[in-house]
């Protein structure tokens, strides 16, 4: 790509990862090459066996499983998912640049760095010296104002209503 910009979708509302898988969708439709990889994510979802199923251009680069939420993890296994969290970010940054990637979603990046389990100043720097064709979209809510300052595209998806209200859980092929 000839210039690559930062994207970020945020927001408490449902959509965020849906937004960033379009976003894939269309740069793969283009020939672009596209990399993505899900932090605090089961592996578990619709959107991971569609990929699968549409060639090496739309690569995963699959983390260990993240099966609660980070509140209800022990001491050793939030340590456990800080490591490998470190450690993906580092190995899918430097994927993306090794293999000419035209675009890398990471999502749920952003809550991943308000937990403090990725350095929010490592992601600065990346993005700050990353690739000029290399367009990168991150995912969350909350976003650091050093994020949003380096953006540029920043998406606000918000919750007017949702179904978790009514004691709906998530499901298969919709949220899941």
């Amino acid at each position: 790509m000839e210039l690559g910009l930062i994207h970020i979708y945020c927001g408490d509302g449902k959509g965020k990862t849906t937004a960033s898988m379009g976003l894939g969708i269309r740069a793969l439709g283009r020939n672009k090459k596209v990399l993505l990889t899900q932090f605090l994510k089961d592996n578990d979802t619709g959107e991971l066996i569609s990929i699968e199923k549409l060639g090496e251009n739309f690569q995963v680069l699959k983390g260990v499983p993240v099966r609660k939420f980070f509140k209800f993890m022990t001491p050793e296994e939030q340590n456990q998912t800080k490591l490998e969290h470190e450690e993906r970010f580092r190995k899918v940054t430097q994927k993306a640049i090794d293999e000419n990637f035209d675009l890398l979603i990471m999502d749920e990046i952003i809550a991943s760095t308000n937990l403090n389990l990725i350095d929010l100043e490592e992601v600065v720097e990346f993005l700050k010296n990353k690739p000029k064709g290399l367009e990168v979209v991150l995912t969350g809510r909350n976003p650091n104002e050093k994020l949003i300052e380096l953006a540029d595209y920043v998406s606000e998806i918000k919750a007017i209503k949702h179904p978790y209200e009514k004691g709906i859980t998530s499901r298969i092929g919709i949220e899941k």
